[in-house]
């Protein structure tokens, strides 16, 4: 049955959201201009437009929402990004997996903005409003899903499967033809922090769009200085958010990927930092301009570059012209000529309003000298600028490419090979600016500095700094081989932290809501710091000492850097004993991990039967018997950690063979508070192939005997008739009879029980073997000699289970994380103080 009304309500919603927003945005115009009459009438016409637009939007999304809970595979949406076995956290994740998806959370985030400017600031409602709808109407048309003409205008959510499969046998033999089961969600993915990663990523999108709306409304209505007041708690809150978003994507690369680290400088992680470095510089220069009427000019520019930039990341990540440039990027639903004009009508009506209101903006005609604050706040803004034209010249290689071809001339930029390097240089001296402008620039800042005053305000933060540098260097350096530009960058930052906190005292004596910018500085240095150590020294510690070669296919690096351990066989790495214990497999509803060996998987790969009752802790959580769910696509390895402390503890990273993807592994972490141990697996045992096992050996022994398998002792402990072998399905009759050996196979670090089955059933002789995947060992129960009490046993061998494990220290990883919550609380302070400062204003009738 295809369910085709709720697809079509979704649709009415989107063009109910775009003829909506158009309405808005042209009421709003003739609204703000104020020669015409009935501004008033057209205001509050142009409110109940965007109203009803913001109520369209909820409507698309809980049509969207609808299809993707209930699972109608009809629709082409939820059977690319849902599946039957999907929790229903992470269908909130498929949801925005999708283009189509990441524009609704886009446009979701500017109708909640945009009710939220209209309620707090009437003065400038109609000229910032008018932007704002603007920039929805294009936002919707990007899933619209109309065709005029031949001219398609967007990509629908809510195109149905027979609809977007045109060619498909399946939908000209049967049109309403409903998959069973969709294609689900990528397993990289499946993970918490991209439920609430991609949504803050978003909010911060759209949160560029308020200060930039006030900079247009502002050049628009010739009010060239008073835009800077509402805009700047914006701006802060926009960095707040969009930074966050930024970190969390990078928390989330840690967690999940396997690439060694947070950051990769990937095209789609770049298009996205150097907005983020461009909204900081113009933070900066509307404090400038709040303080002293200067930088009004540079503000403008640097406020509108932003959210172009914000879009010109969309257009890149979105048109396919990154190709295979970047893992992130989406593939081209045939928007890239959408996208462009979008790009380029803002990008026109923001150059023609700077152009006709450049030479009316104000400008200051005050000198800057090096004991002036504004001059080490430019060198700062100017810093910040440089990092992201870097990033930003670099990473539009493929769009450099791309004109040159539409010239008719050939392209061949291409991206470092090696793009950490390459970028790591670089912002390296980038980061040693800003650490040393931001620690310096403070002073100046808050006091007035002359010749005689500089070595004196200088002269204890700079001692400080020396004396921890030289404690660092005596204590750590049997640890670190400091490089020079290492060091540099060490003591810029230990230096900008330690002038910071002099000025962050002084602060907490007088006004406490003045120090966000403090604790802020002191939050970026402390996060360079961690970057420096848990990326600089990151440490390989799974260095293969065995002399093997692992595999001639395999890469150098991988042949060296990796551990090979064998089930149950303590391999020595660097302090710690590892030993591999086995595969596990997650269950919801279980706290811990169940042996996966210990389960009969059914026909579908997400249930399984029990073969025991499965107890944690003292607490039985299933029975004998039992189906249970479980995440049947995820393997986790356990591998246990013996410190020569004595210390033990286990991790489990996580691998998976994914028909699309192929091979997917994710890290298991053990945190300290000085450095993290940062484990995946690189390679395990194709789970499709069929083991080889060794040629039948026999073994004939009495009970009690002592005998060798695969060179384990292995005593007959004793043979008994049992009446029923249901764990192995089979029914026993009457004249039926069944016996089972009890063996133990002594191993070093355990004993293993092994029963293996000699069945007379119906006449005819069966033997059901035990395997041991621990040891590698399969036992048949083969004869029994009731004369002699005498009883044949087979034995196969196998290679042992294995996986290839890579481990990596990260010292000091944690002032990473330390730092950004420092910055962070910075930045909420000082959201709070210029908040405060506007609403002070806008009481007074000033905004």
């Amino acid at each position: 049955m295809v369910h085709s009304f709720i697809g079509d309500l979704g649709h009415l919603f989107i063009i109910i959201a775009f003829v909506s927003s158009l309405v808005a945005a042209l009421g709003y115009y003739f609204a703000s201009n104020t020669q015409l009459e009935g501004g008033i009438a057209w205001n509050k016409f142009s409110r109940v437009a965007f109203f009803v637009h913001t109520v369209s939007v909820l409507g698309v999304i809980i049509s969207l929402f609808t299809i993707i809970y209930n699972k109608y595979y009809e629709y082409h949406y939820a059977w690319e990004h849902s599946s039957n076995n999907l929790p229903i956290h992470f269908m909130i994740s498929c949801f925005w997996e999708g283009q189509e998806g990441s524009f609704l959370l886009w446009i979701f985030w500017h109708s909640v903005l945009g009710i939220t400017l209209i309620v707090t600031n009437k003065k400038w409602e109609s000229p910032v409003m008018s932007i704002f709808s603007l920039v929805q109407a294009f936002l919707c048309s990007m899933i619209l899903g109309v065709v005029i003409y031949k001219l398609k205008i967007g990509s629908s959510p809510f195109i149905l499967l027979r609809d977007y499969m045109t060619d498909a046998p399946i939908f000209k033999m049967n049109p309403d033809f409903v998959p069973k089961d969709g294609t689900g969600l990528n397993p990289l993915l499946q993970n918490y922090w991209m439920v609430i990663h991609p949504p803050t990523l978003f909010l911060g999108f759209a949160t560029t769009l308020i200060p930039f709306s006030f900079c247009i409304a502002g050049l628009w209505l010739k009010k060239y200085k008073e835009w800077i007041r509402p805009a700047l708690p914006w701006a802060l809150f926009s960095a707040l958010v969009l930074g966050v978003g930024i970190l969390m994507g990078g928390y989330w690369a840690y967690e999940t990927l396997n690439f060694g680290g947070y950051w990769n400088w990937d095209p789609v992680e770049n298009a996205v930092y150097v907005p983020w470095l461009v909204l900081v510089a113009s933070i900066h220069t509307m404090i400038i301009f709040k303080n002293n009427e200067t930088a009004l000019r540079l503000s403008v520019i640097l406020v509108i570059a932003t959210f172009i930039l914000i879009l010109y990341s969309t257009f890149l990540t979105r048109s396919g012209i990154l190709g295979n440039a970047s893992v992130h990027s989406f593939t081209d639903l045939g928007l890239s000529g959408q996208l462009l004009i979008y790009l380029l009508v803002f990008l026109g009506i923001s150059i023609a309003l700077v152009s006709v209101s450049w030479k009316n903006i104000p400008l200051s005609s005050s000198e800057s000298t090096i004991y002036n604050r504004e001059f080490w706040i430019f060198l700062g803004i100017t810093t910040l600028s440089l990092a992201a034209f870097h990033v930003l010249f670099v990473t539009s290689f493929p769009v450099y490419n791309a004109v040159a071809k539409g010239f008719g001339l050939k392209g061949n930029l291409a991206p470092p090979a090696d793009a950490m390097a390459h970028y790591g240089m670089w912002q390296l001296w980038f980061s040693v600016g800003i650490a040393l402008f931001s620690g310096t620039g403070q002073f100046f800042y808050w006091k007035k500095l002359d010749k005689q005053k500089l070595s004196e305000t200088f002269y204890t933060p700079l001692i400080i700094t020396a004396l921890v540098i030289i404690g660092i260097f005596t204590f750590s350096s049997g640890y670190f081989q400091y490089k020079p530009e290492y060091l540099i960058l060490l003591v810029v930052c230990l230096y900008s932290i330690v002038s910071n906190s002099f000025i962050l005292v002084n602060l907490f004596k007088n006004n406490i809501k003045l120090a966000g910018g403090a604790i802020s500085h002191i939050g970026i240095a402390t996060m360079l710091i961690g970057i420096l150590y848990s990326s600089g020294y990151s440490k390989v510690v799974s260095i293969n000492n065995s002399g093997l070669l692992y595999s001639k296919e395999f890469s150098a690096d991988m042949n060296r850097d990796n551990v090979l351990l064998f089930r149950n066989s303590a391999v020595k790495m660097g302090e710690y004993e590892l030993t591999y214990r086995g595969p596990r497999v997650e269950s919801s509803g279980f706290p811990g991990y169940l042996n996966k060996e210990k389960l009969l998987f059914t026909a579908n790969p997400d249930q399984a039967v029990t073969f025991k009752d499965v107890e944690y802790k003292g607490k039985l959580y299933y029975k004998k018997g039992d189906t249970i769910k479980v995440a049947g696509e995820n393997t986790y390895y356990e591998v246990e950690y013996k410190k020569e402390n004595g210390e033990t503890f286990v991790l489990y990273p996580r691998a998976q063979v994914n028909p699309q993807m192929g091979f997917l592994a994710s890290p298991d972490i053990k945190r300290a508070w000085f450095s993290d141990l940062y484990t995946h697996v690189s390679s395990v045992p194709d789970p499709s192939e069929e083991k080889e096992w060794s040629d039948l050996q026999e073994q004939m022994v009495h009970v009690g005997d002592t005998f060798f398998v695969n060179d384990y002792i292995a005593v007959l402990e004793k043979v008994e008739r049992v009446a029923t072998i249901e764990e192995h399905g089979i029914a026993l009759g009457p004249n039926d009879a069944a016996v089972k050996a009890h063996i133990t196979v002594m191993e070093k670090d355990k004993d293993y029980h092994i029963m293996p089955t000699y069945i007379i059933k119906d006449m005819l002789v069966g033997r059901i073997p035990e395997i041991v995947n621990d040891l590698g060992l399969k036992l048949y129960f083969l004869n029994i000699d009731p004369e002699k009490q005498e009883f044949t046993f087979g034995i196969q061998t196998t290679q042992k289970d294995w996986i290839i494990l890579k481990a990596a220290e990260k010292p000091l990883i944690n002032l990473l994380w330390l730092g950004t919550g420092l910055v962070c609380v910075g930045l909420c302070v000082a959201i709070s103080r210029r908040y405060s400062e506007f609403k002070q204003m806008r009481d007074k009738g000033i905004e």
